[in-house]
C-alpha cells in the first residue's frame, strides 16, 4: 500500500495514546493508532507501572510473611522461583495488552503496528515492524496525536555495555537476584525497584545524589518510608555521587564520593534510575510546526494543541509530571477538542503514588511548596499511631496530612504514607477538585474502622481535636 488517509491519527499506545484513540472513536471520529510495538500499552503496560506493581505485590507478600512473626504465625523462608515468577508477570501484561487489543477493535480503530515519522504537517512515513501486514507507506491525516511517550534516562558516564548495569526495563526482567546491588537514584523508580530485589533477596544499596530520598516530596511523608527502608536496605547514601563504573570479573566496581560511602565499592548488578527524558527525536518534528522545549518536551497550552495547528501533544512528550493518568486525561482534552467539543486541561490536583513500603502519595498544594512560593497555610496532621485500623495492621508509622487555606478553609493539599495510601489518595484529589473544605471532610462519615478514616480525623484536628486524638484548640 503506497499511501492511505486517516482523519485522526494517534501515535504512540500507551495509556496516554490509546486513550486518545479510543475517545476520538467514542466521539465519532475515523481513528487510525500506530505504535512501534507489535501490541499496545506502551511503557506502562509492558515495562513500567502494571509489571513493576506485579513485582512490588510479591515483594509484599514476602515482608507480610516475614512480619507475621509477630502476631504468632510463622511461615518460613520463601522458596522463589524465578522462572515461575517471571511467567505470573507476563501472563498479567499479556491479558491487559489483550484487553486493550479487543477494546479498540470494538471501538473499531485500526492499529497498525509500525514506526512513524513526520514528512511534514499533514503526512508520516511509516516502517512496519517485522510480520506486521496491512501498514501503508504513508499516512496522511487531518489531526494528529502525538503520544510517544519517554525513556529511561541513562548519563554518558553510565552507557556502559555490560548486561550487569541495568535501566529499570532490565531490572523488571528479573535476570537474577544478584547478592549485591547498587540503585543509582533515591527517586520513586530506584526505590520501588530497590524494595522488589531486597524482598527477593539482594542486599540493596541506594545512592542519591541529593540529601533526601524521593527529591520534591513532602518530608514528613518521606520521613516514615526513609526510616523503614534503612532497616531493609543494606545502606542509603546521601549528598552522594557515582564518579564512575568499571566492569571486572568479579562484578562492577563503582566508585564513590560523598558522606559515609566507601570511595570503592564492588556490585553483583547495578540499577541507573535517574529519571526518564522524552521520546521527541527522530520523529521528523523539525518537518513540522512543533516546537520543543530546552529538555525536549513537546510546548502545548491547555487543549494540547502544538504550535502546530494540526498536531496535538499529550503524556510524557508533553511534560512533567510524567503519570499515565496524567496522560489519559490529557488524552481526553485533545480528542475532545479535535472533536469539536469545548474542553481544556484544568485541573486542580494530579495525584501521585510511589509504591514503596510504605506508599506515598499526595495530590495538591504540598507545604513544601506552600513555602517556596509564599502562600500562607495550616497544615493538620493525624498520625497512624491514632488509628484502630494501622494498629490491627500492625503498621502505625504512617502519617495524613492536610493543607488547608486559612481564611476560606479549603482543602489545598492531601498526603499520606502508609500501606494503601495510593488507594486512598483519590479522595484528597476530588476534595481539592471540589474546592472542598476542611468542614466537608470531618463531617463525611468515613466507615470504621478503616484508614480512610485518618482523612476525616485529620480534618478534626484542624478544628481542635480529633475523635481519636487529643489536639490543641485554634
Amino acid at each position: 500500500m503506497a499511501g492511505d488517509k486517516a482523519q485522526v491519527v494517534v501515535i504512540g499506545a500507551g495509556p496516554g495514546g490509546y486513550a486518545a484513540a479510543f475517545q476520538a472513536a467514542t466521539l465519532g471520529l475515523e481513528v487510525t493508532l500506530v505504535n512501534a510495538e507489535p501490541d499496545p500499552g506502551g511503557v506502562c503496560l509492558h515495562r513500567g507501572c502494571i509489571p513493576s506493581k506485579a513485582l512490588l505485590h510479591v515483594a509484599r507478600l514476602i515482608n507480610e510473611s516475614r512480619e507475621a512473626e509477630v502476631c504468632g504465625l510463622s511461615f518460613g523462608k520463601p522458596k522463589i522461583d524465578l522462572d515461575a515468577l517471571r511467567a505470573w508477570k507476563s501472563q498479567v501484561v499479556k491479558r491487559l495488552a489483550g484487553g486493550v487489543r479487543q477494546i479498540a477493535g470494538a471501538r473499531k480503530v485500526r492499529y497498525l503496528a509500525a514506526r512513524a515519522s513526520f514528512l511534514d504537517s499533514t503526512t508520516l512515513a511509516l516502517a512496519p515492524l517485522e510480520g506486521a501486514e496491512g501498514v501503508p507507506e504513508r499516512l496522511s491525516f487531518e489531526h494528529c496525536i502525538l503520544a510517544s511517550g519517554s525513556r529511561p534516562a541513562i548519563p554518558g558516564p553510565f552507557q556502559i555495555d555490560d548486561e550487569r548495569i541495568m535501566n529499570s526495563t532490565g531490572a523488571l526482567n528479573l535476570p537474577d537476584v544478584p547478592k549485591k546491588l547498587l540503585v543509582i537514584g533515591g527517586g520513586y523508580i530506584g526505590l520501588e525497584m530497590g524494595t522488589i530485589y531486597q524482598a527477593l533477596g539482594s542486599e540493596v544499596t541506594v545512592v542519591e545524589l541529593t540529601d533526601g530520598l524521593l527529591p520534591g516530596a513532602d518530608r514528613d511523608l518521606v520521613k516514615p518510608l526513609h526510616k523503614r527502608l534503612e532497616e531493609s536496605f543494606k545502606a542509603i547514601h546521601l549528598k552522594t555521587r557515582v564518579e564512575g563504573l568499571e566492569p571486572t570479573k568479579q562484578g562492577i566496581k563503582v566508585k564513590l564520593s560523598g558522606e559515609g560511602a566507601a570511595p570503592e565499592m564492588l556490585f553483583d548488578r547495578v540499577l541507573i534510575a535517574v529519571g526518564r527524558r522524552p521520546n521527541s527525536e527522530g520523529l521528523g518534528l523539525e518537518r513540522t510546526g512543533v516546537q520543543l522545549t530546552e529538555k525536549g518536551f513537546v510546548k502545548v497550552d491547555r487543549q494540547q494543541r502544538t504550535g502546530d495547528e494540526r498536531i496535538f501533544a499529550i503524556g510524557d512528550v508533553a511534560g512533567e509530571p510524567m503519570l499515565a493518568h496524567k496522560a489519559s486525561r490529557e488524552a481526553k482534552v485533545a480528542a475532545e477538542v479535535i472533536a469539536g467539543h469545548r474542553s481544556a486541561f484544568e485541573v486542580a490536583a494530579i495525584p501521585a503514588v510511589v509504591f514503596t513500603d510504605p506508599e506515598l502519595a499526595w495530590a495538591g498544594l504540598t507545604e513544601n511548596e506552600a513555602a517556596a512560593r509564599g502562600i500562607a497555610v495550616k497544615v493538620a496532621r493525624f498520625p497512624w499511631a491514632a488509628s484502630g485500623r494501622a494498629a490491627t495492621l500492625g503498621r502505625t508509622e504512617g502519617l495524613t496530612k492536610l493543607v488547608i487555606e486559612p481564611e476560606s478553609e479549603r482543602v489545598l493539599g492531601v498526603g499520606m504514607v502508609g500501606p494503601n495510601a495510593g488507594d486512598m489518595i483519590a479522595e484528597g484529589a476530588l476534595a481539592i477538585e471540589m474546592a472542598a473544605l476542611a468542614r466537608d471532610v470531618a463531617d463525611t462519615i468515613h466507615p470504621h474502622p478503616t484508614l480512610s478514616e485518618t482523612l476525616m480525623e485529620a480534618a478534626e484536628l484542624y478544628f481542635g481535636q480529633a475523635t481519636h486524638m487529643v489536639g490543641g484548640k485554634r
